[in-house]
């Protein structure tokens, strides 16, 4: 019995919570990756500063500070035109898809995705991040729909005990 209370409650704080399984980024990693930027664009290849370019925009798209996130789409999108392979495209959409997805555009993110899926169909990374901002827009949904539902019962039960009042 006790079991079956933990896994309701479990379902019921990953429903509100989110439970993605997206990985975080640390802020002394994106300086790392900052550092090695400059330093790539002091002495490097262009080959080695894309590489480092790259590093630095995962690591903001997956960062828990919104103005990072915000910082690393810019950074993907500046640098999408200049994707010349297919595989560059794919990581720089998906890439993209995270950002959109921690900043709360989920209706953006699975657009990329499904741009992403058109260049890797079977990429499973892509595939699980679309099921995830699927399942965090049909919650979404659910949420106003509630909350609507909620709004209507109380202007309905005020109305109605505005009019027993009269009475």
């Amino acid at each position: 019995m006790d079991a079956a209370f933990s896994k309701f409650f479990d379902s019921i704080g990953s429903f509100f919570g989110g439970g993605d399984q997206i990985p975080w980024c640390d802020r002394d990693i994106i300086v790392g990756c900052e550092r090695e930027v400059a330093e790539a664009s002091k002495d490097g290849s262009d080959e080695q500063k894309n590489e480092s370019i790259m590093r630095l925009s995962w690591a903001l798209v997956h960062s828990r500070q919104p103005e990072d996130v915000q910082r690393g789409i810019a950074m993907l999108e500046a640098s999408l035109v200049n994707s010349s392979s297919p595989l560059q495209q794919r990581e720089k959409l998906y890439l993209l898809a995270v950002g959109h997805y921690r900043s709360g555009d989920y209706s953006r993110s699975r657009q990329l995705l499904d741009r992403c899926l058109e260049i890797a169909p079977d990429w499973r990374q892509a595939l699980v991040l679309k099921k995830t901002v699927e399942d965090r827009i049909a919650k979404d949904g659910v949420i106003g729909i509630g909350i609507t539902a909620t709004a209507v019962g109380l202007i309905a039960g005020g109305i109605a005990a505005a009019l027993t009042r009269k009475k």
